[in-house]
């Protein structure tokens, strides 16, 4: 019995020995843990701050290759513009977003570009039709005084200037013309929040020199960027804006009364800053001339290229 005691006791001993160092060990990495998850929570929480004589970045949000299938409600009405037609079949484009900003604390600059082009082409009985989804270039400028600082973002007045053209010319009752609008807008607008990354309010001017008379355009326009990251690799991505116009200096049937637009994908890393991104688009919208609305559902899948950097200070 007293060998069994010494034996019992040394096995004790030995055990105890082992689970003391595991324990430091353990507590060690719980610290160790912690004290990372504080420090990642400390820059979430922290302002970004700015160099006194601001920051120039280069944002490249989207290169994309996309693949898309449409539907189409009303797609007989006639009273729709050309940039506003798609049938129900399968498109392949590609899509440019990037702007280059200059940001302070008091204020933020973006100049973009936004360029989407898709076609696709069908055979039937011997004959091929091509028919085109999107076809648009809009180069922007968009400046933003930051008044009120809050915990996460700001907000201020901002002002907007924009091209919006297309990639080719359409035609109408025989003639050609393409699309060529200048657009300002003006209002308020809450920047560089946590998830949503701009909400804005706005009057807006359209200069719409498509046909052979200018056509001013007064009007209002709400919009927003939402970005919210499910894991480190995935996020959900959502921007849209909804434009209401009410007052017209000459009559096109094709002219909008109002138009909705949302686009919403998950953008998931594949490796380095390549992305994969199912994503579905819809539209609605109605012309001076149509008698009913028009709605256009876009599912998709696209390959994207996404980088932001420093230019300079």
């Amino acid at each position: 019995m007293k060998i069994r005691s010494l034996e019992l006791a040394t096995a004790i001993s030995v055990m105890l020995g082992l689970v003391t160092p595991m324990q430091g060990y353990a507590s060690e990495s719980v610290d160790a843990v912690v004290a990372e998850n504080e420090i990642e929570m400390a820059k979430s929480t922290t302002k970004q701050s700015f160099p006194e004589q601001g920051l120039w970045t280069a944002n490249i949000k989207r290169i994309g290759l996309e693949y898309m299938e449409h539907s189409v409600t009303n797609k007989e009405d006639p009273n729709y513009p050309d940039t506003y037609n798609a049938e129900e079949e399968s498109n392949i484009g590609g899509v440019f977003d990037g702007n280059i900003t200059f940001e302070k604390e008091s204020m933020v600059w973006i100049n973009g570009l936004y360029a989407i082009y898709s076609k696709s082409k069908t055979s039937e009985n011997g004959e091929t039709s091509e028919n085109e989804k999107d076809d648009e270039i809009l180069l922007f400028t968009d400046y933003t005084q930051k008044v009120w600082h809050l915990d996460e973002g700001s907000i201020g007045p901002f002002a907007y200037f924009g091209y919006e053209t297309e990639f080719t010319d359409f035609d109408l009752d025989g003639s050609s013309y393409r699309t060529q609008i200048l657009r300002g807008k003006t209002g308020l607008k809450f920047y560089d929040g946590q998830y949503f990354k701009q909400i804005y309010i706005a009057v807006v001017e359209e200069d719409d020199m498509t046909y052979d008379q200018d056509n001013m355009k007064t009007g209002g326009e709400i919009g927003y960027e939402f970005n919210y990251p499910i894991n480190p690799q995935t996020s959900f991505v959502s921007e849209g804006y909804y434009r209401h116009f009410f007052s017209y200096s000459q009559y096109e049937a094709t002219d909008f009364e109002y138009k909705m637009s949302l686009n919403n994908r998950i953008d998931t890393k594949l490796v380095g800053d390549l992305y994969l991104a199912p994503f579905y688009n819809y539209e609605l919208a109605k012309t001076r001339g149509a008698s009913q609305s028009r709605a256009q559902s876009t599912f998709g899948l696209s390959l994207n290229y996404n980088k932001s950097f420093e230019i300079f200070k």
